[in-house]
């Protein structure tokens, strides 16, 4: 179905931004194309099958001025986040950016290079090392740094090194304390849901262009090439640590809690450069995202950018990050992070004022108004958080979901609720009306709120999915904010075309293979379908034979419960002998004849537990029932 064009409250709102946008500040263009060496050209990358899993040539659109239908700050954003290539950022440190949604950094050793966050994909690694290697030399790898527990951070790791230099003890591989456990959990656990709702946040199905997919604000889109992950070699603990790497020191800060549950910063004293992962970005980050995510702690956020201020902005001459471009000079340095820690500090603590005044976090998000120097400052806006989410996602962190109104205390679901209030407004083609009106007067937000109820009374009203298309596609337009664009866009796709799916995928191989064993019991734990499960009373001792070690696994009253414990042939209705954990990923996935598996006692123990658990849907509806 073809797309609509802006409208004319769109375009006016459009103008006024024109006229209260700090435009005249072009350094973010300046630092953008600082220390550049050289493009890949074209940008375009692909798998061994000829798929491609990156075009950073698809945004070359971003030129000239803001088209009406793209916010002309998010214009901007999305023209800096396209730079690509490989640029110097000191002597001796060198980032390739616009080569996937993050950015990989080189920092050059003795005798090699340590490289810093791999990208997502096996090939964008290998591309931007590649390109890296062309005209730095070939360097071999002597470590990888992961700064974070995030996909971006890690995903492309085998792209630039190998299990077998890393277990030869050539390549270290450095992260901050817990990392694998959070890296996986995150992907899998709820990572279907998660990433059926990063197929919208992204906009990764979406067509790339004025009328489409811009961006995301913290650069252009997740590449779709191999994620795996190696295992660190070397958790950093302490804020303080130190440790030298290829005759580099090193000096870390731990950050936990923050934008990634495991994350952390590190200085660079050869170099005077700090590195803040992706705590302190050209953007208002999120504090929860619209993908899902636990909520962030914005009160820690600001407390490590002040340590991180206060430890290092004496020494270092530039900062740079897992996103975006450097900053260089003390001055602006110490002003880029301070404003930074009050973005968020500010969050906290006016959200925490507010609804200890009785404000409702909808209520705070509606009002709340960050202070002119923050307005101001490019870094600042929400192209990726929103001021609005993130007051929520405070309110939440806090107040948990209920607002304390007893009316809003059990409402019905959509599904329930959207045929009463159309029954109460006079039916689906009189409340399309009221949001046909709605429409014309640019009161999208309300034509939207009507739409919802009409498609979850009747999913197939032709007239009202084609309207709800429609203001969607203009809450798009309107969008400052690049994840709230691609979200409204994302369900006018789908409900002018159809369900796309979830275009990419989380829990990889390699993630799903670095699971302890209890991670993988907790994964068939929440996939247990509970009612069908309810008359099942099972006891299944599990002995993986690589590492010696057995569990007992009950499940009883739809729970599974699994304990470390001595095999007790006795007392169990049936034993497993798995050679590995992957022997047991292979089983629950149907592979119930390859070597590696033994079973004595009741053969039908483990088939039936493992019957009683659903399959995740990467397909679940999300703008319609």
């Amino acid at each position: 179905m073809e797309q609509k064009p802006p409208a004319a409250v769109i375009e006016a709102a459009h103008r006024t931004h024109l006229t209260n946008l700090p435009l005249a500040d072009t350094r973010d263009f300046e630092d953008a194309d600082r220390g550049f060496i050289a493009a890949l050209e074209p940008c375009v990358v692909k798998a061994a099958d000829g798929r491609v899993v990156w075009d950073n040539d698809a945004y070359a659109f971003l030129e000239g001025d803001a088209p009406t239908s793209v916010h002309p700050s998010l214009w901007r954003q999305s023209q800096l986040c396209a730079k690509q290539g490989l640029y110097e950022v000191v002597e001796g440190i060198y980032q390739v950016r616009g080569l996937d949604l993050s950015n990989i950094s080189f920092i050059e050793g003795d005798t090699g290079v340590i490289v810093i966050d791999p990208l997502i994909s096996t090939e964008t690694a290998a591309a931007a090392m590649a390109l890296y290697r062309a005209h730095r030399g070939n360097r071999a790898v002597s470590a990888v740094i992961y700064t974070h527990s995030h996909a971006d951070h890690f995903g492309g790791v085998l792209g630039v090194t190998n299990q077998a230099d890393v277990d030869a003890g050539k390549v270290a591989v450095i992260a901050p304390e817990h990392f694998t456990e959070h890296a996986v959990q995150e992907n899998v656990y709820a990572g279907t849901a998660m990433a059926r709702r990063a197929g919208y946040m992204y906009g990764a199905a979406l067509a790339r262009g004025p009328q489409g997919q811009v961006g995301c604000g913290l650069g252009q889109v997740g590449s779709t090439g191999e994620v795996a992950l190696i295992v660190p070699t070397l958790d950093i603990r302490e804020t303080g640590e130190t440790h030298t790497i290829d005759g580099i020191e090193i000096e870390f800060q731990m950050a936990p809690g923050t934008e990634a549950p495991a994350e952390m910063h590190f200085y660079f004293p050869k170099f005077r450069a700090l590195c803040m992962a992706e705590n302190a970005t050209h953007n208002l980050h999120n504090l929860l995202t619209l993908r899902g995510a636990l909520v962030r702690d914005p009160h820690g956020w600001a407390g490590y950018l002040t340590e991180a201020i206060d430890t290092f902005s004496d020494r270092a001459d530039v900062v740079f990050a897992s996103h975006h471009w450097p900053t260089w000079g003390r001055e602006r340095i110490v002003e880029f992070l301070s404003l930074q820690r009050d973005l968020y500090a500010y969050l906290h603590d006016q959200t925490l004022r507010q609804l200890n005044q009785g404000h409702t976090g909808i209520e705070i998000a509606e009002q709340f108004q960050l202070p002119p120097a923050l307005e101001t400052a490019w870094h600042a806006h929400g192209y990726y958080g929103s001021v609005s989410h993130n007051v929520k996602a405070v309110y939440q962190r806090y107040m948990g979901w209920f607002d304390g109104n007893p009316g809003r205390l059990w409402p019905h679901p959509p599904e329930a609720l959207g045929p009463r209030y159309v029954e109460a407004m006079g039916g689906a083609d009189r409340v399309v009306e009221l949001a046909s009106k709605a429409f014309v007067d640019g009161d999208f937000r309300w034509a939207a709120t009507l739409l919802d109820h009409v498609i979850f009374t009747d999913e197939n009203h032709a007239r009202a999915r084609e309207l709800y298309a429609d203001v969607l596609e203009q809450l798009a337009y309107g969008a400052e904010n690049a994840t709230w664009r691609n979200f409204f866009l994302s369900g006018a796709t789908e409900l002018r075309d159809g369900n796309f799916g979830t275009p990419t995928t989380s829990a990889s191989p390699s993630l799903l293979g670095q699971l302890t064993p209890e991670q993988i019991f907790d994964t068939f734990a929440i996939n247990v379908n509970g009612p069908r499960a309810w008359d099942l009373d099972l006891a299944v001792d599990v002995t993986f034979l690589d590492a010696a070690v057995n569990y007992r696994l009950t499940l009883r009253n739809g729970v599974l419960v699994y304990r470390k414990a001595d095999a007790d042939a006795a007392s169990a209705q049936a034993t497993v002998k798995l050679a590995n954990k992957l022997r047991l990923l292979a089983f629950a996935a149907g592979d119930a004849t390859s070597p590696g598996l033994e079973v004595t006692g009741d053969a039908d123990a483990l088939p039936s537990l493992v019957a009683a658990l659903d399959r995740p849907d990467p397909g679940f509806n999300i703008v319609t029932p």
